[in-house]
């Protein structure tokens, strides 16, 4: 089972990990996410079902 968690940073710091891997990084990909890209990188991940409203 997989778990969530919302870990507050800062200098503008945004990273995305799962299981201790990182999934998403504004710092390394010089951006912001754009809508919806950090919820499909998890569903690659952890299956279709994932963050599904």
């Amino acid at each position: 089972m997989h778990a969530v968690q919302l870990v507050p940073s800062s200098a503008g710091r945004f990273e995305v990990t799962l299981d201790d891997e990182l999934v998403f990084s504004k710092k390394t990909v010089g951006r912001h996410a754009e809508a919806g890209e950090v919820a499909a990188l998890l569903r690659e991940r952890m299956g279709p079902e994932v963050l599904e409203a």
